[in-house]
């Protein structure tokens, strides 16, 4: 066993190999903290017929004993990867891709588990951390190893590596990876979400996170000289050299004709016949060679489309570098939509609906990191048919790009939904792609956004998105806006930055190549700044600000806050009470621990009779109040009436009417609705209420000058009690002549 360790931010971070698995090619245990993450390097060795990619895949789990959990479920285990995880699977997998040879197509699988972890330090950092470092070991030809860091603003300082509760206080949380050539720090990928971070704090981040990035490459070559194996040597090309040369002179006229098209689809269906000839062509010489004519070919395309950029500055579809696509925006195409909205940039088209819920639609997540489970009340789900290009496959459910695509447009507009306490609406945007050709997270956005201000969401601003490409052969460098589906296939950057007007809130780099300078992904990040503003302007000629109302269909909510221990009488003796108010009124209520209560309907009157039973159940009886309450129980001195649930009062016979009455059910009888002023609250808690000074401020009946009190009934009291027997008799005469009375009596018995 080999263990490396170096202190990263005030806190140690190791590497060990050599203890745990063993068979693998290689696999590490790094820890950091208390937080421990098992990655695991393998690739086939025997000899594959050809593949036309390089077959990566990087798993992800987090294991519920991690948090010293178990799972929930009838199975009690670990099942299909959540969001969390596939979307770390896809932060591991962006930078390391890029850094293997072009002729390694072996199959290769990282698979990490989170093993540990002690709710301070994240596992993302530490599994890319952990993932590079056994692949650097492996024989495996993997030309790092990579460096990462998490950077936060907290309290508006830029941070390295802060803790996962410094986190969620905080305004960002960017993943930087970088790696060092030739003695030069190169990023080599950005990924995150922010609140609005400027450009000034973006180099900040990067020039905090670049010394937290050599340490931890530092610590991996450190463990490459202790046990590194020599890495093989791939030296067979993926295509016989003569049947590229072939492919090459049959075919690179015509790839150049076809570029010169500039619809999408036309350009598709050349390239289609194109190859069909070809390979009917080669089929003798060359039989069942198709995946190889299919990748001379695109290559093919790919350096010509490439020169065209490097060389003349044009670009497939006949834009400058620095030119947006046209854009088209529509917002209400859905009418039965809470909110909807048409965005469309080019060929790239997304249909995105907002639809407003309460308390109860929130979605619930399992976080095993976290060790709780956390509650999400803004959510975005990025669907992508198949014919957005013009595709038949079957409908699945989501896959990785659409979990990665649909989370990077959440995390871009998350930053300018409003707080609950100000808008107490659960909000699901839904960004279904109708037509693809680059870029379509940042439609969906758009599309998002417009979306939400068309619902009548009080959004804070406005958010728009731009993916910026790059194509770079030696010193030649060329930086695209807005780029194409081809240009991204064939380009070496996709760079997309979201943000409002004053700043970033969402940003992804993926590169093919192994690294650029920050002074050339500054430069990217200023284009992407100026685009920006261009489809924010736009946007904001369609709808600049949210609705003023929200829709007629969605429903209506109003919060009020009840004290804490009274939350049991709203909810009653096993929700009856809750039960009944929901069933009777039709809204739906949620209550909070801390006291606040929710309450939702389409129907405004149903709203209004919920609330007010809720208020009635938590109120308190205030002296010089009317109420209208529910006669309850009738003595001979007097009504008992109900005025707020559970809550009754006495209105004395001599207050029951201006006129002297005789007999109490003369006036009211049980199950009467009467109006009743509360005149006193004694000390011991009871209500006196008055019939007659209700009529009198009702109107009914002329206004006198008593204040309405009357002598309360008699009631039972302690024995010996002086209040006792005033209360009994009325007076202490009466009481004492009782006494006597009873003492007669039982002397006779004697």
């Amino acid at each position: 066993m080999h263990r490396v360790e170096k202190e990263v931010c005030g806190r140690t971070l190791s590497i060990e190999y050599g203890r745990v698995a063993r068979q693998a090619d290689a696999g590490v245990l790094a820890r950091y903290g208390e937080t421990v993450v098992l990655a695991s390097a393998c690739y086939k060795k025997e000899p594959a017929d050809y593949m036309a990619f390089f077959p990566l895949t990087v798993d992800y789990r987090e294991l519920a004993y991690a948090a010293g959990k178990i799972p929930g479920g009838f199975f009690k285990r670990e099942g299909r990867p959540r969001d969390k995880e596939t979307l770390t699977c896809r932060l591991i997998d962006r930078p390391i891709r890029p850094l293997f040879p072009d002729n390694f197509r072996s199959e290769t699988q990282i698979v990490a588990y989170l093993m540990s972890t002690d709710m301070e330090n994240e596992s993302e950092f530490l599994g890319l951390v952990a993932s590079s470092a056994a692949l650097s070991i492996s024989e495996i030809p993997f030309m790092g190893p990579l460096g990462a860091c998490r950077v936060g603003k907290v309290n508006g300082e830029i941070v390295a590596n802060p803790l996962m509760g410094q986190l969620d206080e905080g305004d960002a949380s960017l993943v930087f990876v970088g790696l060092r050539r030739d003695g030069e720090d190169l990023v080599m990928m950005i990924a995150g979400q922010a609140t609005g971070i400027t450009l000034d704090e973006l180099d900040k981040a990067v020039e905090v996170a670049m010394p937290v990035i050599r340490d931890t490459i530092d610590l991996q070559l450190e463990m490459v000289s202790a046990v590194g194996k020599p890495k093989i040597k791939i030296e067979k090309p993926n295509v016989p050299p003569e049947l590229e040369a072939q492919v090459r002179e049959m075919a690179e006229a015509g790839i150049r004709e076809i570029n010169d098209i500039e619809d999408k689809l036309e350009r598709g269906r050349a390239f289609d016949e194109l190859k069909q000839k070809v390979t009917q062509d080669l089929d003798e010489e060359f039989p069942d060679s198709g995946g190889p004519i299919s990748e001379v070919l695109d290559n093919l395309v790919k350096n010509d489309v490439r020169r065209r950029i490097l060389d003349k500055e044009q670009r497939l579809d006949g834009r400058s570098l620095t030119e947006v696509r046209d854009i088209d925006c529509e917002v209400g195409v859905l009418p039965r939509a809470h909110g909807s909205a048409l965005f469309t940039r080019g060929q790239t088209q997304s249909m995105c609906a907002a639809t407003l819920g309460t308390k109860g639609d929130e979605q619930v997540i399992d976080d095993v990191e976290l060790e709780m489970e956390e509650r999400k009340r803004f959510m975005l789900h990025y669907n992508f048919p198949p014919f957005s290009v013009g595709e038949v496959k079957f409908l699945r459910g989501p896959g990785r790009r659409e979990i990665g695509h649909g989370n990077l447009a959440e995390t871009s507009l998350e930053a300018v939904v409003p707080k609950e306490d100000k808008f107490p609406y659960t909000v699901r945007l839904v960004s279904d792609i109708l037509e693809s050709n680059g870029s379509s997270s940042m439609a969906s956005v758009c599309a998002g956004s417009l979306a939400m201000m068309d619902a009548g969401v009080p959004v804070s601003a406005g958010v728009a998105g731009v993916a910026i490409g790059l194509v770079k052969e030696g010193s030649k460098c060329k930086i695209l806006t807005d780029i194409l589906g081809a240009e991204d296939h064939y380009g070496d950057m996709d760079y997309k930055v979201a943000g409002t007007r004053e700043g970033i809130t969402g940003i992804q780099l993926d590169l093919k190549l192994p690294g650029l300078p920050w002074s050339l992904l500054r430069e990217a990040t200023v284009r992407a700044i100026d685009a920006r503003m261009k489809i924010l302007d736009r946007m904001d000629a369609v709808i600049d600000k949210p609705r003023p109302e929200l829709s007629e269909y969605a429903p209506r909510i109003e919060s009020i806050v009840i004290d804490r221990e009274k939350i049991g009488t709203v909810i009653g003796p096993g929700g009856k009470m809750i039960r009944k108010i929901t069933e009777e009124t039709g809204a739906t209520i949620d209550i909070e621990d801390d006291g606040t209560v929710t309450i939702a309907s389409n129907n405004a009157d149903a709203l209004r009779r919920a609330r007010e039973w809720v208020e009635s159940l938590v109120e308190e009886v205030e002296v010089g109040k009317l109420y209208e309450g529910e006669v309850k129980r009738i003595m001979t001195f007097g009504a008992f009436v109900e005025v707020l649930p559970g809550k009754e009062g006495m209105v004395h016979i001599s207050q029951l009417a201006p006129e002297r009455v005789r007999s109490v059910e003369d006036v009211v009888k049980i199950g009467d609705r009467i109006w009743v002023k509360v005149v006193e609250i004694d000390d011991l808690g009871r209500v006196n209420l008055s019939r007659r000074k209700a009529m009198e401020e009702r109107g009914e009946i002329p206004l006198s000058d008593d204040d309405g009190r009357a002598v309360r009934p008699p009631s039972r009291g302690r024995p010996g009690d002086r209040r006792s027997g005033d209360r009994r008799g009325g007076d202490r005469r009466s009481g004492d002549r009782r006494g006597r009375d009873r003492g007669r009596r039982s002397g006779r018995r004697r």
